[in-house]
């Protein structure tokens, strides 16, 4: 660790000792929270989220196409994440890294286990169904991708509008209603450092972090966990967080709503 690091971890860590944070949020307080819905014009639906200094950009796109044999009556929901190297000089070009897998997984996870798309409304005939493509794209990393990208992806479902299809074919210029949106899912990632817990850590934080726990819920369920470096929670400490996500869930879905048109 180089001397800007070190004091840097120190720094934080002897804050946190006294359940300060750097920039004066409380220990379960989210950053500033921003949605720009539909600034996207190629898409269906599409969300920027400014979470802090972490900004996402989730892009909606619908394509027609023959259904999968094992679920003839449904259509398809495929999230993708890009962690883009303007983002982050920790970010590479290439091939998908394990972080952007896991950063789609998660947030597919969530949205699958939330229902929030009914994939049956998605057929449109025999053999044709609507496929669903989240496409989510890290502009600006300051820590605490997951729930940004949660923010986004669902602010853009809320906001797609799904293209008229006639003759066997979709026209993709002519949108006619929206998409038909079930259910909303948000999530709530914490941070363990030394003993302290804490909500939404920025880059700094999530550096000298030991343990992560990112728990996705929508009004009455844990709808996905997902559980990140060595360090570990207390059982005592997840019930806590469990209840802490809950009560997050719906100031982040008045979010997602206000700026649903």
């Amino acid at each position: 660790m180089d001397v800007v690091n070190f004091v840097k971890t120190n720094y934080i860590k002897n804050l946190l000792d006294k359940s300060i944070r750097s920039d004066s949020r409380g220990l379960y307080d989210f950053r500033p929270i921003n949605i720009q819905a539909n600034i996207m014009e190629n898409t269906e639906g599409s969300a920027q989220v400014d979470l802090g200094d972490t900004r996402i950009l989730c892009g909606i796109k619908m394509q027609v196409e023959d259904t999968k044999e094992d679920t003839p009556d449904e259509g398809n929901l495929i999230v993708s994440a890009e962690l883009l190297p303007l983002a982050s000089s920790q970010f590479e070009s290439g091939p998908p890294s394990a972080d952007s897998i896991e950063l789609a997984r998660v947030v597919d996870r969530g949205i699958r286990a939330a229902q929030c798309i009914d994939l049956a409304d998605l057929l449109i005939e025999e053999k044709k169904a609507w496929t669903i493509f989240i496409d989510l794209y890290v502009l600006n990393y300051s820590g605490n991708l997951f729930d940004a990208s949660y923010i986004a992806a669902m602010s853009a479902l809320m906001n797609t509008k799904v293209p008229k299809y006639e003759d066997g074919k979709a026209v993709m210029e002519q949108r006619v209603k929206k998409l038909k949106v079930d259910n909303i899912v948000t999530s709530t990632t914490f941070a363990k450092i030394n003993n302290k817990i804490i909500l939404d850590p920025d880059e700094n934080e999530e550096y000298v972090m030991d343990a992560r726990l990112t728990i996705a819920t929508d009004k009455k369920n844990i709808r996905a966990i997902q559980k990140g470096l060595s360090g570990a929670f207390s059982s005592d400490e997840i019930k806590e967080l469990v209840d802490r996500s809950f009560e997050k869930h719906d100031l982040l879905k008045d979010y997602i709503n206000s700026n649903t048109k």
